[in-house]
């Protein structure tokens, strides 16, 4: 298989990277000319496209011949930018091939998920926060995933809950609702993040879904399996 990460410098995508070449896949990374250097550790094993990951020639040259294309959509600035990275993983990506896209909870998908108090303070502040310091954009992302859910493609966008570093613990649990009581414990090693993103691109039951995730060793996890 062949892989394009979008945002692969990053460390969820250096962890995808990792993921990837640990099945054998062909990997090819994108991100900003100046982050290559963050790439090192991959080096002769990779093939590196330096640029914009909302660079429409950028991404349209990366993802040629792949059979799978993971996107960190990060909503940086106030231009669109996850909105433009997204469009053009949908307009270029080879047809058939398995579309990744990574977010964060705050994104629904059919209007079913169900917020805590606090989480919707606290996504609240965060945006208006990056607005005024012109940092992020959260209504980006929300935009960027409206168009990846409206697309015939064969798309699987995978919600985040908080992250931390750590060891992998295995991969993560998921639902298609926030709210469900096995999320609850609203944490994810980052490092199982990114093997969810991997995994997804061979998992047939994730097509067209929104799965929200959460460590499988946390106890709202466990508490599930019980």
């Amino acid at each position: 298989m062949k892989v394009c990460i979008i945002g692969a410098s990053g460390k969820l995508g250096r962890y995808m990277v990792r993921h990837a070449l640990d099945r054998g896949y062909e990997v090819v990374g994108v991100c900003r000319e100046r982050s290559v250097p963050k790439l090192d550790a991959f080096a002769g094993l990779i093939t590196v496209v330096p640029g914009r990951t909302d660079d429409r020639e950028v991404v349209r040259r990366a993802v040629q011949g792949c059979d799978g294309v993971l996107t960190v959509l990060v909503p940086w600035g106030v231009r669109q930018y996850a909105t433009g990275t997204a469009q053009a993983v949908l307009d270029f990506a080879p047809r058939g091939a398995r579309l990744v896209f990574s977010c964060g909870w705050h994104i629904t998908r059919d209007g079913k998920d169900v917020y805590s108090r606090r989480f919707r303070a606290l996504a609240a502040v965060v945006g208006s926060l990056g607005r005024l310091f012109r940092l992020i954009d959260v209504d980006d992302q929300v935009e960027a995933c409206r168009r990846v859910f409206a697309s015939d493609t064969r798309w699987t966008v995978v919600r985040g809950s908080d992250l931390e570093e750590g060891e992998s613990q295995g991969l993560p649990v998921w639902r298609r609702h926030v709210g469900d009581p096995a999320l609850a414990s609203n944490l994810t090693r980052r490092v199982d993040y990114a093997l969810f993103m991997v995994e997804a691109l061979t998992d047939d039951r994730l097509v067209r879904e929104a799965p929200a995730i959460v460590g499988c060793r946390t106890p709202s996890a466990l508490a599930a399996d019980n």
